[in-house]
């Protein structure tokens, strides 16, 4: 096993998080491409793991908490940490040490880089990115708030390190009396959360005028402070999980009561 700096090579590979392409994808891809090119220059980091016959099947990304959705200061925050399990596409790696090999690749450089701290995010649920598989790793939970029970955690290197808070929602979305109103922030870190939102938007195009979609940019730093969310789908004003990102024909039932009842 091997864990490798992200390079052009690999770029593709990482937008797409790993999995087959799709045309259905392509908006949500592009979006997650825009986000790494302007990050790049924010301080983003990405390694991926190799196995020993070459083929990619984990990925670490992670930059300066100053552009993440929480607050802090001289730490490095992790966005996401992911080893491909599905059985189709790339095949499952999970269980045979990539994760833990990414995530000490990561403590590591963050260390070399001058920060005091590291923090990640997981959830209280048994879905992906789970906490207790960060508490196994060392990690230590500092605070917790969020739609799944996000669960925020670190690991300081340096004594005076500022323990990391979560940023609470602040704005939401106003009601419309004729229309179905669909809102979606969306940060562009993620390709599964873009699919969330590209998807929503396709489906509300096929009830025309009844639905009215507003998209908002939260890597706008002005629009991040209006809301204090980064990713979140709302369909007349009630959240609808983004992860994972909802099918068709779930928010298609959804949009559609919404109509009956206006």
């Amino acid at each position: 096993m091997q864990i490798l700096d992200l390079t052009e090579k690999h770029e593709k590979t990482y937008f797409l998080c790993l999995e087959d392409w799709t045309e259905e994808m392509q908006e949500a891809i592009s979006a997650k491409e825009n986000w790494y090119r302007e990050m790049k220059q924010k301080g983003l980091r990405v390694k991926l793991g190799q196995n020993d016959r070459g083929e990619i099947g984990g990925m670490i990304q992670y930059f300066p908490i100053e552009h993440a959705w929480v607050e802090g200061k001289d730490l490095y925050f992790i966005s996401c940490i992911w080893v491909h399990s599905n059985k189709a596409g790339a095949g499952n790696f999970q269980n045979k040490g990539m994760g833990k090999a990414l995530l000490k690749a990561a403590i590591e450089d963050a260390r070399s880089l001058g920060s005091k701290g590291i923090v990640a995010w997981g959830t209280s649920l048994p879905a992906w990115m789970k906490a207790s598989w960060y508490k196994k790793q060392g990690f230590i939970p500092i605070d917790s708030t969020g739609f799944l029970g996000d669960v925020l955690l670190w690991i300081p290197f340096t004594e005076d390190a500022v323990p990391p808070k979560w940023i609470k929602a602040k704005k939401k979305p106003e009601k419309s009396s004729d229309k179905v109103k669909v809102t979606c922030l969306s940060h562009g870190w993620c390709s599964a959360m873009n699919m969330a939102c590209s998807t929503t938007k396709s489906v509300a195009e096929e009830f025309g005028d009844k639905v009215e979609v507003t998209e908002i940019n939260t890597f706008n730093r002005e629009n991040f402070k209006e809301w204090g969310t980064s990713d979140m789908l709302y369909i007349d004003g009630k959240k609808v999980s983004m992860g994972p990102p909802p099918t068709k024909e779930k928010l298609r039932k959804i949009i559609e009561k919404r109509v009956r009842k206006k």
